[in-house]
Formats: C-alpha cells, structure tokens, sequence
C-alpha cells in the first residue's frame, strides 16, 4: 500500500513515549519515503481539538501505561477525537518495568473501533514516573534498536500490502479487560493515591512557572504554582522537569507504593514485539 504520510501520536509526560513514538514513525516514513509529522496531545490545549487521519496516512500512536491500563484520563479523549479512516496503523505502550497488564490490547481495540487498522504494535520500558531508579535511563539504545526494528519491520509490512488486513495485529492481554491495577501493602490492604497531589518546597521554588506549563491536566495555578486547582494523574512532569527540584510528594501511601515497586521490579523488564 502507498502512504503519504506517517505521523507520530503521542501522550508523553517526561518524553519517554515520545522518544519511542517519534523513533518508529521515522524509521517508517524513511523507509516508505514518506513525510513524516508529530503530534502530541500531552497538554490540555493540545486535546482541545479532534485527530482525524486518512487512508494516505499511517499513524504510530503512543500512551503511557497507568496501572495496567490505558490512563483513565486520557480514555474519554482518545475514544472521541482519534480517529482514522481504514488508516494503517502501530499500537505503542510503555510501561514503568513493572508490566503493560492489558494496556496494549485496550488500545488496539480502541484504535480499532476508531477507524485504524493495526498492523503492528510493541510495549516498550521507560523510566517509571514515580521513580528514578526504576527503568533509570530507559528507553536506552537498546530501546531505541528495538524501535527502529519494528519501524522496519512495520514498512515492510506496509509495502506487503494491497488492502488494509481484515484483522488487527496479535497482541498480549486479556479480554475483556481486567480493572486498573490497584496497589496494596504487604498485608493486602489497598493503597489509595487517586487523590493524592503534589507539594512545593517555597525554599526551592523560583516561581518560573514551568510546572504549570508542563502539567499535563492544568490542574497548577500558574500564578501559585504551590496550588493543584484540578486533577493529578501522578504523571510527575511538575517532578521531573523542575530545575530545582521544587515538586515533591510526601503521601504515606504513595511514597509506600513507590518503594515496594522499586524493591519488587528492579530487575531489568523486556521490550515485546507483535507484527
């Protein structure tokens, strides 16, 4: 099949989905000899409007995985405003070395009903969002050679092709969907940190507003960057990307959380492949 163009879709907090995203669509559109374009809808403003791609296009759509899952957040969204038309297509996830659970599946299946037809799809590693020593580092060059093997891979699919496939692509997870992973203590009882929201140490803080502009719900009032006005996905964007170090989280439960996952998934997690 002919494409004209290759877009790389992305949601990506601290720029490990994008990394991952922008890596395949490239190698894709090298490949095909296609123009290639980005497209992110991190941001509130970015959502603001509808994604509609066509049968020329060729889309490699990329999410975070939050709890096993497609965020919730995002969901409503990426049901309505992405949409294609018979559009070929590639399924990314990345996850924080833990596990993509049903992640891969449940946007496969979205993208499916939305008009795609997915022909490949990978779950890759990143560094979790919590953490810095959880998947420190990734995705890394071995990441990325994985990237770059099914973004040629997927091409070559493509140039198989004389009509899109009948079916979407093979990938692991269970159907129907299994509910959100739910973190629990070790004597089994259920750690809540829906609700839980970042703190601002005023010693540290400059007041540059960059976690207001990074903060991926708008929920940081950027005149009082110390005030979250809205929802908090854990994403840590505001964490991450403060110059000073200002954003912090200091929960009980979830500093808990982050510690058992740091101690039970320290061990290097595997990139998978389906095309």
């Amino acid at each position: 099949m002919k494409i004209s163009k290759v877009w790389g879709v992305y949601f990506s907090a601290t720029g490990a989905t994008e990394k991952i995203v922008t890596n395949i669509a490239m190698t894709v559109a090298g490949v095909s000899g296609s123009e290639y374009r980005a497209c992110s809808f991190s941001l509130p403003d970015e959502r603001a409007r509808p994604l509609t791609f066509s049968k020329e296009d060729f889309v490699v759509l990329g999410i975070p995985v939050y709890a096993g899952r497609v965020p919730n957040l995002l969901l409503p969204f990426i049901k309505e405003n992405i949409h294609g038309s018979g559009t070929l297509a590639t399924a990314v996830t990345v996850f924080g070395n833990r596990d993509f659970d049903d992640a891969l599946i449940e946007l496969r299946d979205i993208m499916q009903e939305n008009g795609f037809c997915c022909i490949s799809a990978g779950a890759f590693v990143g560094e979790h969002s919590f953490s810095t020593t959880l998947g420190a580092g990734r995705p890394d060059a071995a990441d990325m050679a994985l990237a770059q093997k099914l973004g040629e891979e997927t091409a070559a699919k493509i140039l198989t092709l004389s009509v899109p496939p009948s079916g979407a692509v093979p990938v692991k997870g269970n159907e129907p969907i299994r509910p959100y992973y739910t973190p629990r203590d070790r004597h089994g009882n259920t750690i809540n940190i829906l609700k839980v929201k970042p703190k601002t140490d005023g010693s540290k803080c400059l007041s540059c507003g960059l976690c207001s502009r990074v903060c991926t719900m708008g929920s940081i009032d950027p005149v009082n960057v110390s005030e979250i006005t809205g929802v908090c996905t854990k994403c840590c964007a505001c964490v991450k990307r403060c110059p000073t170090g200002a954003k912090y989280f200091d929960d009980e439960g979830y500093l808990y959380h982050k510690q058992e996952l740091e101690e039970m998934y320290a061990q290097r997690a595997g990139v998978e492949l389906f095309y």
